[in-house]
């Protein structure tokens, strides 16, 4: 520990060795999959679904692949994306700790942590995409973290169920009034989306797409960061099971992970299901109450990303004891360097998808826009190994953790960010 005036100094992150494995590769295998599930938003110029981004219209090879999306992807990644947040925001706090840090230091660390969250999306949204997250999860963590990164376990878990009710009655009413509705043949649609939605991708004049990105983030940061639950009611999971070091000592853990895992999964898949064969066609008759599936992938989607976070503490358990191959090096290369691969994502895909740019988004169908993701994500993998071969953190990893733990631009360099974001 070093001493500075009697004070025990802000100890930064973790570096590259020495690192469970579990939270690396969920975080680098979730990129690929927020690749996939935001690409389809740039597939403008046609008709899409009340329910979602993807066209209404398609080859065969589009409409499985929008099915595929459906059910494994859409509303899936973003609870899984929370919870890793939420255990990495606990991790840091837990070593501060650790490391005999006030914890009133260690909480307006995490709290300046936020803030510079918030600030990251609020650039990531005006230069580039609507979309972004960040800023939603900064949200999300200022507030949790005031009301319950102090408070004990069982809180935790009460809250998260309470949250996970409100879902469970929102998917409920909607379900019961999407019944009463193919009943009576009254027509009670969503209604077309507000322009600037997409706006940001089909707007020509870049200054144009600008003002609609910034119409858009508000919007998602309120209501996919707090009025949506899903998040913080991951982000509250993830809060406990960093207390419990679930994903740092998998063993200990897995006749937890295994059922969460298993269950999990299936209740997003299975319940995606009924949505996906929705929209390809398959099961008719439900053109007027599409918009009922919007609070049933919320709930179907937290517990789908919960268990996909459960199946890499799994995986990370087998591959404790192992020496890395490729595969896993190079996934978790990428985790390591999540918001610069994040925000990569994002350099590399409005400049061409995006009707100001290149415009391909108005050529790709839906197959050739999840290959299009893939290789988007591939192109971080290359970066991210790149990097971790030469020993160095992203760019944008140094510069956050410089403005949150206030370290000289010399010292930066030599701290590693935490193991989950």
């Amino acid at each position: 520990m070093t001493i500075d005036e009697g004070r025990p100094r802000l100890r930064g992150p973790l570096g590259t060795t020495g690192r469970a494995p579990a939270p690396d590769l969920a975080r680098g295998f979730m990129l690929l999959l927020i690749a996939l599930a935001n690409t389809p938003f740039y597939l403008y110029g046609r008709a899409t679904s009340e329910a979602g981004f993807h066209p209404v219209d398609g080859s065969i090879p589009d409409k499985i692949v929008q099915a595929v999306l459906i059910i494994g992807v859409d509303m899936r990644v973003y609870p899984m994306f929370a919870f890793l947040f939420g255990y990495g925001l606990a991790v840091i706090y837990r070593r501060q700790g650790e490391n005999g840090t006030p914890e009133p230091d260690a909480f307006r660390l995490l709290q300046r942590r936020n803030l510079w969250l918030i600030a990251f999306g609020f650039v990531h949204a005006l230069l580039l995409w609507g979309g972004d997250v960040l800023g939603a999860y900064g949200l999300c963590g200022l507030l949790l973290v005031w009301l319950f990164v102090r408070r004990a376990d069982r809180t935790l878990l009460i809250w998260a169920g309470v949250g996970t009710g409100v879902l469970l009655l929102l998917a409920a009413f909607s379900v019961v009034g999407a019944h009463v509705t193919l009943s009576t043949g009254q027509a009670a649609g969503g209604g077309a989306m507000p322009d600037f939605v997409t706006a940001s991708a089909s707007a020509e004049n870049p200054l144009v797409a600008m003002g609609a990105r910034l119409m858009l983030w508000p919007f998602l940061v309120l209501a996919q960061g707090l009025f949506g639950l899903a998040v913080p009611v991951a982000v509250l999971l993830g809060f406990w099971a960093a207390r419990r070091r679930v994903l740092e000592e998998p063993a200990r853990y897995r006749r937890l992970l295994l059922p969460v895992a298993v269950a999990g999964i299936a209740i997003g898949w299975l319940g995606g299901v009924p949505h996906a064969l929705a929209h390809i066609g398959v099961l008719g008759g439900l053109g007027e109450v599409m918009w009922v599936f919007s609070t049933v992938q919320m709930i179907t989607g937290l517990a789908c990303g919960i268990g996909y976070v459960a199946l890499f503490g799994l995986i990370g358990n087998r591959l404790t004891d192992r020496p890395p191959g490729w595969v896993r090096t190079a996934v978790t290369a990428v985790g390591k360097r999540s918001l610069t691969c994040y925000v990569g994502q994002s350099v590399l895909c409005a400049p061409l998808l995006a009707a100001w740019g290149l415009g391909l988004g108005a050529v790709f169908g839906s197959a050739g826009m999840a290959a299009f993701a893939t290789g988007v994500w591939l192109v971080t993998v290359a970066v991210a190994v790149a990097l971790e071969r030469r020993g160095h953190p992203g760019p944008l990893e140094v510069l956050l953790r410089r403005l949150v733990y206030r370290t000289p631009t010399g010292a930066a360099a030599t701290v590693d960010q935490p193991p989950a974001r």
